[in-house]
């Protein structure tokens, strides 16, 4: 973690660390909310949860050009403002019987944009807070929160509808956002910011600048060209391994559950590796190896058989290795972007790569059910498993795996 003087930045943590559990648990809130209260059928609830994913996709490289222009701090308490706003009046709507489907819509749609404004934000803020040789470590402690809330967030979520009604649950979720507002309105640091013009670019200028400097940067090229296969291929692995997990190996609803939360845990022990690691054995080969341990594990699951004794601490021991495996890439990556990127490109820089990683996901999604059906299960299995391994393969291949303890 960066010096204890850093009390910016660990208002700056507090404030993430609360967005996240925000979003985390809205994420079970809002939808059982609407199974509960409304009583919507699995394409409504299919389309609700997708509203709320579209904004990542829709709005990543806009925003990323919009917050490069901006103090990240004003976006980031603007974010928690209205996301605060919007599901607290869901909530007095719900305990009125106001609070109908369409416009549960409109509030999962606003959540969800708003979240992706505080997301991009807060990583281009980093850099602005805290020096290159501490970049990783304060990565690893953002990342290790993100990690927590992904662990918490739906558990707690779950709890808060259980134990009160859906409407109160709703309101609690805003708590965590006007906690984050309360701890982010305290950084005290003057951010440095380009200097606006008089006729600033229109915004597809900055968009293709924010293209054209990923694309030309041979660091964050690689981080494209590998995280395009992931995504894609991760996609269509987890819609097989969904269904293979319960009809090959005849595991109950809750032993699946228990299979999958092990990538948490996982995740935390790899965000805190992330702090040590790329030091001691140089950022380059802390990326190759997490890479190719982290998707080459799912190639031992099309070998399991059954629901035996062995099967569920396997399937344990997969996920576990593959959250370690991925946060270590996760918050190396973020480290290495931070670095080779200037203050006045951090935004669209982390807005590029998130719209390109993730831009692939649906179709492989779609690529996943196709081969199920037409090959079955473990074959199919198999077949996008080994297609993970296409990313440690970029990687081990580009000057991202010569990369060096420092990144200077």
């Amino acid at each position: 973690m960066p010096s204890t003087s850093n009390n910016d930045f660990r208002r700056l943590w507090l404030g993430q660390t609360a967005s996240q559990l925000g979003e985390q648990t809205s994420l079970v809130v809002l939808p059982l909310f609407a199974v509960l209260a409304l009583d919507v059928g699995s394409g409504e609830l299919g389309a609700l949860r997708a509203t709320g994913e579209a904004p990542i996709l829709l709005l990543s490289l806009f925003v990323g050009a919009w917050v490069d222009r901006w103090r990240t701090r004003t976006v980031m308490l603007v974010a928690d403002l209205g996301r605060t706003m919007v599901l607290w009046a869901a909530a007095a709507a719900a305990l009125l019987n106001w609070l109908g489907l369409p416009a549960l819509f409109v509030v999962v749609a606003a959540s969800g944009a708003l979240s992706v404004y505080f997301d991009v934000a807060y990583q281009a803020s980093v850099v602005r807070l805290v020096t290159h040789d501490q970049l990783v470590r304060a990565n690893s402690v953002l990342e290790g929160s993100r990690s927590a809330a992904q662990i918490g967030g739906p558990a707690l979520g779950g709890a808060l509808v259980t134990l009160l009604s859906a409407p109160i649950a709703v309101a609690s979720g805003a708590l965590f956002f006007a906690l984050s507002f309360l701890s982010v309105r305290r950084i005290r640091r003057t951010e440095s910011v380009p200097a606006r013009l008089e006729c600033p670019p229109r915004v597809w200028r900055r968009i293709h600048e924010g293209l054209r400097f990923v694309v030309g940067d041979p660091s964050l090229r690689t981080v494209c060209l590998a995280a395009a296969p992931f995504q894609f291929f991760f996609a269509a692995t987890m819609t097989v391994y969904l269904l293979f997990l319960p009809r090959e190996l005849h595991l109950s609803g809750t032993a699946v559950g228990l299979a999958l939360a092990a990538t948490g845990p996982g995740a935390l022990v790899g965000a805190m590796l992330a702090a040590r690691l790329p030091r001691r054995f140089g950022h380059g080969t802390v990326l190759v190896v997490a890479a190719a341990l982290g998707d080459g594990v799912f190639l031992w699951v099309p070998a399991l058989h059954g629901s035996s004794a062995t099967t569920l601490p396997v399937l344990l021991a997969v996920n576990f290795v593959f959250g370690i495996g991925g946060q270590l890439v996760n918050v190396t990556v973020m480290a290495v972007r931070q670095a080779v990127t200037p203050h006045g490109m951090q935004g669209r820089a982390a807005a590029t790569i998130t719209f390109v990683g993730m831009g692939l996901s649906p179709l492989g999604s779609l690529l996943g059910g196709f081969l199920a059906q037409e090959l079955g299960l473990r074959t199919s299995l198999l077949a996008t498993a080994a297609g993970m391994m296409l990313s440690p393969a970029v990687i081990a291949l580009s000057p991202l795996a010569r990369l060096g303890r420092d990144l200077g």
